[in-house]
């Protein structure tokens, strides 16, 4: 979509001291205890990562091409990608373009001209940074085709892959010269030691932008996969598609894919954006399914945990919760890690500084604390005003992360059952207006029951470990 540069807390005996800023004269009453229960054997969708793009230029602007000196830009990359201080993102959305072979060489039979600049506007460094951190995931995706494969003549405004149904150009049948074009562009990462895992030939196909796009039907995407995949998955990539502007469009593409015997064996994840419509239940596949762009709409830089307005912190951490427990996602992936002007990225980048939203942390109490590998477990509670959703990471620990929607705190005994831990340390990680991913003291499991206070307004993410 639109990419322009543009309480005082509770303390309660055997539960969480949240903040030793307040004394228990001045807090508030929690409400009625509730009751939750986290349920190892309720084993549900594994977890990929979660990640975020710098395309159209960003990751310049995040090396320093507007004058961010080079110890800000370890702070950003920290922010963005450490595991023990920042968010820990581990899948990085690379944006495909036609830098690599921006004028047409002849027709779709001629040998292809291509260059490469070792940059791509600042990908490349990028992407060697997010490696450093651990990143091994990296998901690329074309906007368009070059403007000379397609009916419109041009990368922006739309139009389709010449020589797909509905689309005869005079030039030719450019589908499997697009198909090499795309792989040789991972090739080229693949020359400057970053290995593309995911690869995706189309982003929101049913949205003519006046920037880089292209508009396939369903049918056309299914038409495309069979040229496409054969290829992909002989240079060693995953498929994606087709990261629809909606959730409930990207619904059209994936049913059309899995109706195709031969396109449903070529596409390895289904990828939807949550622009036109919200995660509203899972896509229709058995395969991977990520919600691969999202940032809520905005007019300023905002910078806020809970103001309503509707891009502050707790918007995001609501999506976050609703992509994971209601779409079954497998990674999420935020539009802008950082990015300028009125952003609604996670980070502002201002000259030689920067600023954080609360977004960031949002994001934070998930990414950091569950990992590529684990497995989403059950958790239930009957406080519709509580949502919860809870992970078993890849070495043994569970996450539990809960996010209080009610203007009052909220006493709660977690039940672990069958998750191993009857007894244990439960180290919790509070965001709300005063907090940002802030670590908290220590509270212990005893008997299977981990008991807590939750802040009104709060999300607050339980690292649960022996």
């Amino acid at each position: 979509m639109l990419r322009s540069l543009g309480k005082r807390l509770p303390s309660v005996a055997a539960v969480l001291l949240l903040t030793t800023a307040v004394t228990a004269a001045g807090v508030p009453d929690a409400r009625a205890a509730t009751t939750a229960t986290i349920n190892g054997s309720t084993v549900l969708q594994p977890i990929d990562g979660f990640g975020f793009s710098e395309h159209f230029g960003r990751a310049d602007i995040m090396r320093g091409s507007q004058g961010l000196p080079a110890h800000k830009q370890r702070e950003v990359l920290d922010l963005l990608l450490s595991k023990t201080t920042g968010a820990g993102l581990s899948i990085l959305r690379l944006g495909i373009d036609s830098g690599i072979q921006p004028t047409d060489p002849g027709g779709p039979n001629a040998t292809p001209k291509y260059v490469w600049d070792r940059n791509d506007k600042g990908q490349v460094w990028l992407a060697q940074q997010a490696r450093a951190y651990g990143v091994n995931r990296f998901y690329a995706d074309a906007w368009t085709a070059p403007g000379y494969m397609k009916t419109n003549g041009t990368d922006a405004n739309g139009g389709t892959l010449c020589g797909l149904s509905g689309a005869t150009c005079a030039s030719g049948d450019w589908r499997k010269a697009y198909a090499n074009y795309l792989v040789q562009w991972a090739k080229f990462y693949g020359q400057e030691g970053i290995r593309i895992t995911d690869l995706g030939f189309v982003n929101e196909p049913d949205w003519t932008a006046t920037y880089d796009s292209m508009r396939l039907s369903p049918a056309q995407t299914v038409e495309f996969t069979k040229v496409f995949g054969p290829i992909a998955k002989a240079a060693g990539h995953k498929v994606v598609c087709c990261d629809s502007f909606g959730w409930s469009q990207q619904k059209n593409y994936s049913r059309a894919i899995e109706a195709d015997a031969t396109a449903r064996n070529l596409v390895a994840t289904h990828a939807g954006h949550t622009y036109a419509s919200p995660v509203d239940g899972p896509l229709p596949t058995g395969k991977r399914s990520w919600m691969s762009e999202w940032a809520p709409d905005g007019t300023t830089w905002n910078e806020n945990w809970d103001d309503g307005s509707g891009y502050d912190g707790f918007t995001v951490a609501s999506a976050l919760h609703d992509a994971l427990t209601k779409g079954n996602v497998n990674a999420y992936i935020y539009w802008y890690g950082a990015s300028v002007g009125t952003t609604r990225g996670l980070i502002q980048l201002d000259g030689a500084d920067y600023r954080t939203s609360k977004r960031l942390y949002a994001m934070t109490n998930y990414s950091r604390f569950i990992q590529p590998g684990a497995n989403r477990i059950g958790a239930t509670t009957p406080e519709a005003s509580l949502k919860l959703s809870a992970y078993r990471n890849a070495d043994g620990s569970v996450t539990v992360v809960a996010l209080n929607t009610a203007t009052s705190a909220q006493q709660v005994s977690f039940s672990l059952r069958n998750t191993g831990f009857t007894t244990g340390t439960a180290t919790p990680y509070l965001t709300n207006s005063s907090h940002s991913t802030a670590r908290q003291a220590a509270i212990p499991v005893r008997s299977g029951v981990l008991s807590v206070t939750i802040p009104a307004r709060s999300l607050v993410t339980y690292q649960i470990k022996r």
